[in-house]
């Protein structure tokens, strides 16, 4: 740990949209960082994949060559936002090797290889910071890792995914297509050229699994998440929540089933519009924290984006920054509890289910007959016209809590019925 009075080394891997953030606020706001450290900053260079200039960073600064930066003698932090899974998972472990602390954005990385960074910043006595990891400038990380610490976490829920949350908010206030929701995401840069990780939650997915580690003390990884993005997500459905009362939005959904172990999954869900995250529009992001003695907090703003995200990492630079004056590390993951993950076949819920059917005398009662042969009880059941050929009608079922794997059972025996015309939607729904 670096005890002395000279800079605080710092190298910046990676200068994309969130890195050349990261490298404004470090160049000019380097006298109100000082202020609040107590040593400046000198940041060595920053590690770029491709060579180039970029704007308003010091081409003297950038190198293609980031391990090379990692050699710089007495290096005291190193910032990765190159995401992805390598080279950052080995420049990262050479960071810890040559003694600095890391923050970082890169959330598939830890979901995936978590337990072995985690471990070697351990061995190392260094600091692995990762606030902006998940919902970009809200501050979560740190809230379930410390200040809910002495409390038990009973749910963890949100909205974590920006891109999905722009779309979804489209289809619902404009009637939007998912096709043409996701073209206007794609043009507003909300959404990548390649909006796959978005789209089919793997995204979520892996700000799950560091939600679930740190909200229930064991290690979850992106292997343990169920997931269910949002492209099969039709006009019908949309219109059946407004029916409802309800909007859509891709969950990220984290939970105790039972005392020893916990179910996580990203899934559509429709939301009741009473509900906090009802509410959240557009590109936002929100967590909603249930514990047994804070009882519910919610946390939202902007989910993503190059400068709330470099606020979250800032904010991350300034602790580890103060940690290395004082020549001590911060608190460490609190894994003990050691949980299983549960089969999401075992997690339960409310659940919307929509099918086509043959209009006739009889079928109504047929299909309420296999949801009780499946142990699944009905809440609601609701008729509309339907316009198929040869006519037909909706049947829109809403059903009392019951377990993930009754409800798919109960589905999977009514496609086998001849009642049954289209393919069947199924939804959960919260808080109802």
């Amino acid at each position: 740990m670096n005890k002395g009075s000279g800079p605080l080394r710092v190298a910046l891997l990676g200068c994309g949209v969130v890195g050349s953030q990261v490298a404004r606020l470090l160049l000019n706001e380097a006298d109100e960082l000082q202020a609040r450290i107590g040593r400046p900053f000198e940041l060595v260079g920053i590690g770029v994949r491709t060579a180039g200039p970029r704007p308003g960073v010091p081409e003297e600064l950038l190198t293609t060559d980031p391990s090379a930066l990692l050699d710089e003698p007495g290096l005291d932090l190193v910032i990765e936002v190159m995401g992805g899974i390598e080279p950052a998972r080995t420049l990262m472990l050479k960071a810890f090797s040559v003694g600095a602390s890391v923050v970082t954005a890169n959330k598939a990385l830890l979901a995936t290889h978590g337990a072995e960074v985690f471990a070697a910043a351990a061995s190392a006595g260094v600091d692995l910071y990762y606030e902006a990891s998940v919902a970009g400038a809200i501050p979560i990380i740190r809230p379930l890792a410390e200040s809910l610490i002495g409390d038990r976490v009973i749910a963890v829920k949100g909205i974590v995914n920006g891109t999905t949350n722009y779309i979804l908010d489209q289809m619902h206030s404009t009637g939007a297509t998912f096709p043409e929701a996701l073209a206007e995401a794609q043009q507003l840069g909300y959404a990548e050229a390649d909006p796959t990780a978005d789209v089919e939650g793997q995204d979520a997915a892996a700000k799950a699994a560091l939600l679930a580690s740190l909200a229930f003390h064991t290690g979850v990884t992106l292997n343990d998440v169920s997931c269910e993005g949002i492209t099969a997500v039709t006009p019908e459905d949309i219109e059946a929540a407004n029916d409802m009362g309800c909007v859509i939005k891709l969950l990220a959904d984290c939970q105790l089933a039972g005392e020893d172990s916990i179910a996580v999954a990203v899934h559509p869900t429709m939301v009741p519009l009473d509900h906090p995250l009802a509410g959240i529009r557009g590109a936002y992001n929100a967590v909603f924290v249930e514990s047994e003695n804070a009882g519910r907090l919610m946390f939202m703003g902007p989910g993503a984006g190059g400068t709330p995200t470099a606020s979250a990492i800032m904010g991350d630079v300034v602790t580890a920054a103060r940690n290395r004056v004082r020549g001590v590390a911060g608190p460490r993951a609190s894994l003990h509890s050691n949980r299983s993950i549960a089969s999401a076949s075992m997690s339960s819920s409310r659940y919307y289910v929509s099918m086509v059917v043959r209009d006739a005398p009889g079928v109504l009662a047929r299909v309420a007959d296999c949801f009780a042969r499946g142990g699944v009880s009905l809440q609601s059941v609701r008729q509309a016209p339907h316009s198929t050929e040869g006519g037909g009608a909706r049947l829109m079922v809403t059903t009392h809590v019951a377990t993930d794997e009754a409800v798919r059972s109960t589905v999977s025996e009514l496609e086998t019925f001849a009642d049954v015309r289209q393919g069947i939607r199924v939804l959960r729904v919260e808080g109802m």
